[in-house]
C-alpha cells in the first residue's frame, strides 16, 4: 500500500483489496470512536487495543511507512526512466484485480450490481480526465480537501494525492510543509503558525474523514455488499484509463514553482496507441517487454490470490 500511494494515480485501496486485507481494514478504522474511549477508561488500554484490532492496524501502518521510506526513491526513479515499463507493470496489476475482486459479485446480472458497476467506473474514468483546478486555502476548505483527499486514497482505483491535484489544492498543501520546516528553521514564528495551521486543519480533515467514510464503507459491506464490490470494481476499470502505459501529455501542472524545486508534473493526458507514442517521442515504444511486464504484474495478483487466507480457507 505504501508503494502504491507514492506512485501518482495509484491506490493504496487497491493494493489492500488484492491482498484481501480491505474488509478488515475498514471495519478496524470504524472501530475507532468515542466508544474506544470509553472502553479504555472502564476496562483499560489492552482491552481498547483490542477493540479496535491495534496490532493488524500497527503492523499495517508500520508497512506502509516503512515502504514508504524504502521504495518512494526507487518509484521515482522508474517513473522518470522507465516511464512505460513501471506503468505496463501496474496496467497488468490492476486488470487481474479488476478480475480478483469482481468475482466477489455473486449475482452479476442482478441490474443494480451492473448499474452500480457502470456508475464506478464513469466516476474513475471522469477524474482521470478531470481539468485541474485553482482554489484559495481557506481553512474550512483545506478540511474539505483533507476529508474527500484521504476518502479517495482507501478506494480502489482512485489517488488521493491527484484529487489534491483536481482541487487546486495540491501545491498549497504540499507548500505548507516546506514553509512550516522553513520559518522553523529560521525562526519565522508567524510563517511557521500560518503553515502550521494549514496542516492541522488538513490532518484533522483526514482523520475526521477517513473515520466517518470507513464507517459507511462498512455498512455498505454488510447491507449491500454485491452493489458496493460492483461500484468498487467499476473504480478500478475506470482507472486503467490512467494506468495506459503510453501517453501524450496535454496539461502539465508546476510543482514548487519558483523554487530550486520546481517540476513539470503531467496532469492531463490522452492515451495512444504504442507505434503513435514512438512516432511522438522518438523513442522505442518497447510494447514487447512492457507486454512482458503487464503479464508478470497479472501473474503476481494471482499467486497473491492464490495463497491468500481467504482462498486458503476455501
Amino acid at each position: 500500500m505504501g508503494a502504491a500511494d507514492v506512485v501518482p494515480g495509484v491506490s493504496g485501496g487497491t493494493i489492500a483489496f488484492i491482498s484481501g486485507i480491505y474488509e478488515e481494514l475498514l471495519s478496524s478504522i470504524s472501530a475507532i470512536s468515542f466508544n474506544t474511549l470509553r472502553i479504555l477508561k472502564k476496562d483499560g488500554i489492552a482491552a481498547a487495543w483490542k477493540s479496535i484490532n491495534g496490532n493488524f492496524l500497527l503492523v499495517l501502518v508500520s508497512g506502509i511507512l516503512l515502504s514508504i521510506i524504502c521504495i518512494s526513491y526507487l518509484i521515482k526513479y522508474l517513473l522518470e526512466n522507465h516511464t512505460v515499463l513501471i506503468w505496463s507493470f501496474f496496467f497488468g496489476l490492476i486488470v487481474a484485480s479488476i478480475w480478483l475482486v469482481g468475482k466477489q459479485i455473486k449475482n452479476r446480472t442482478y441490474w443494480l450490481n451492473i448499474l452500480g458497476l457502470l456508475l464506478g467506473t464513469a466516476i474513475a474514468y471522469y477524474i482521470t480526465i478531470a481539468s485541474p483546478g485553482s482554489s484559495e486555502l481557506t481553512l474550512p476548505f483545506v478540511f474539505l480537501c483533507g476529508a474527500i483527499a484521504i476518502m479517495a486514497m482507501i478506494l480502489p482505483g482512485i489517488s488521493g494525492s491527484f484529487i489534491l491535484v483536481l482541487l487546486g489544492a495540491y501545491e498549497g498543501i504540499l507548500g505548507s510543509i516546506s514553509l512550516l520546516i522553513d520559518g522553523i528553521r529560521t525562526g519565522d514564528w508567524t510563517a511557521a503558525w500560518a503553515s502550521g495551521s494549514i496542516l492541522f486543519v488538513f490532518a484533522m480533515g483526514c482523520i475526521i474523514g477517513l473515520i466517518s467514510f470507513s464507517k459507511v464503507l462498512t455498512w455498505m459491506f454488510k447491507k449491500a455488499h454485491d452493489l458496493t464490490i460492483s461500484v468498487l470494481t467499476g473504480f478500478l476499470i475506470g482507472s486503467l484509463n490512467k494506468v495506459w502505459p503510453w501517453k501524450i501529455v496535454d496539461e502539465w501542472f508546476v510543482k514548487h514553482a519558483g523554487t530550486s524545486e520546481e517540476t513539470m508534473v503531467a496532469v492531463k493526458e490522452h492515451n495512444v496507441w504504442p507505434n503513435t507514442w514512438e512516432i511522438a517521442n522518438s523513442l522505442p515504444s518497447q510494447w514487447v517487454l512492457a507486454l512482458m511486464l503487464a503479464l508478470a504484474g497479472y501473474s503476481l495478483i494471482l499467486i497473491f490470490d492464490r495463497f491468500s487466507p481467504e482462498t486458503s480457507k476455501e
